[in-house]
């Protein structure tokens, strides 16, 4: 009987390790795309949209940047912000790819680390380059720095109609 029960405990857990365990991680990044136009087709939809677009770079060997997003999608008031405020794209950064023409253009943001993030207008143009480190706390990030950073960079903040009396 004990051989029994123990037999149906590791055939039960190896399932269990299969179905949780695909040896794959979450693969935000894809070296092989072309990067550059993938962000002129997240320009076009963002003016469409009337909204910004959001880079996070870095790479699918970035637990940080892994971290950002599942941080992101957990938290219902950021995740929602994200999608009504801005078109959101991950640009690789990786051996495979460093996209370099890219980073070039955007002003080397590699220098703080990764992830980094860039907000670009509807015309594609870079307005904001975010270090992410300010928006840590501990192992994970911080909800109200990531909202804040969220909000004083989507387009109501920078409508100058806002600030006119």
């Amino acid at each position: 009987m004990r051989a029994f029960i123990l037999c149906l405990a590791i055939c039960f857990s190896s399932v269990l390790y299969a179905q949780n365990n695909t040896g794959k991680k979450p693969l935000l990044y894809h070296p092989e795309e072309n990067a550059a136009a993938s962000i002129e087709e997240a320009v076009k939809k963002a003016k469409a949209e009337n909204k910004q677009v959001f880079i996070q770079a870095g790479g699918n060997w970035c637990s940080w940047c892994i971290a950002f997003n599942r941080f992101t999608h957990a938290n219902a008031s950021i995740d929602s912000l994200l999608k009504a405020d801005y078109i959101v794209y991950h640009l690789n950064y990786s051996k495979e790819n460093k996209n370099e023409k890219i980073f070039e253009q955007y002003k080397f943001p590699q220098r703080f680390g990764f992830p980094v993030f860039l907000i670009l207008n509807d015309k594609g143009e870079l307005i904001h380059t975010q270090n992410s480190s300010y928006l840590e706390a501990g192992k994970s990030y911080d909800k109200e720095k990531v909202l804040a950073f969220l909000k004083d960079w989507d387009r109501a903040a920078l409508n100058p109609d806002a600030y006119k009396n």
